[in-house]
């Protein structure tokens, strides 16, 4: 297990929660362009005064942004910003993640990080409506890509289905292949999209600082009889994962709105 130096360290951020707003700050505009490559970055009176924060915090900030190759430092040169670099990231489009999850199973590698049976905890029981000595399996696996891990995913299956499958099989196959080699047929999910802070098992294996933001994804699906069948708790890293959806402005008069659009490509996947 890694100690919180040691996660600190390996993710980057700096300790002290200003000098880490100032790192997120930077690094923010450099991804977003406000400072270019090459450019020199305001020196630390400016930036300390500008951002309310003291020498001491931007100091560590900018070692941060150095140790994550953002900026070069040179004693009487200044702060130059060198760039954010390829970094390895997924997509997906909301309105047709379902096909889309499971060809990002077989794009990326997956780690089973642990694989058991048991009840489920509350909330996932109420939200999958199960009788109360409902059985589950529970497994916790990381998924990577190109070698380097971007999101945390907690399965819930109901133990008859997850029975049809092993724990290797889970290791190496997508989970929607398995639910359905199992005679599951897939009908609908309901999902829901937010933020949380990484927890120190969680920041652990992501390679990030505790605390750290995350996006949070929560899906359960059903079948087509609307029986429960996976309950799916994902954590992604905002920085290799993000969430897309084409709208368009439909309606008249008050009624205009914005609509998702559901591509042929996309509608014949989700089919």
């Amino acid at each position: 297990m890694m100690d919180q130096q040691q996660q600190e360290v390996a993710s980057g951020l700096p300790e002290g929660g200003k000098a880490r707003r100032v790192y997120l700050q930077l690094k923010e505009e450099i991804a977003r362009g406000q400072h270019v490559e090459g450019q020199l970055l305001p020196g630390e009176q400016k930036l300390a005064a500008a951002l309310e924060v003291s020498r001491v915090t931007v100091r560590r900030a900018l070692d941060a942004l150095e140790a994550d190759g953002l900026v070069e430092r040179r004693p009487g040169s200044g702060t130059r910003v060198c760039g954010t670099g390829p970094r390895p990231a997924m997509a997906a489009d909301f309105t047709t993640l379902i096909p889309q999850v499971v060809q990002m199973g077989q794009d990326t590698t997956a780690r089973l990080l642990s694989f058991s049976y048991g009840p489920p905890p509350a909330a996932v029981a109420r939200a999958m409506e199960l009788a109360p000595d409902a059985r589950m399996q529970c497994a916790v696996r990381l998924r990577l890509v190109e070698g380097q891990p971007f999101s945390h995913l907690t399965t819930y299956v109901p133990e008859e289905i997850a029975r049809n499958y092993t724990e290797a099989e889970l290791a190496t196959t997508p989970l929607y292949r398995l639910l359905e080699r199992s005679g599951v047929e897939v009908a609908r999910a309901h999902q829901s999209v937010s933020a949380t802070l990484a927890a120190p098992d969680v920041a652990e294996v992501l390679g990030l600082s505790i605390g750290a933001p995350l996006l949070s994804l929560d899906r359960v699906v059903r079948d087509a009889r609307g029986r429960g069948v996976e309950y799916l708790s994902a954590l992604y890293r905002p920085d290799m994962f993000r969430l897309e959806m084409e709208l368009s402005h439909v309606g008249a008069g008050k009624g205009r709105h914005w609509e998702p659009v559901i591509s042929p490509a996309g509608r014949e996947a989700a089919e």
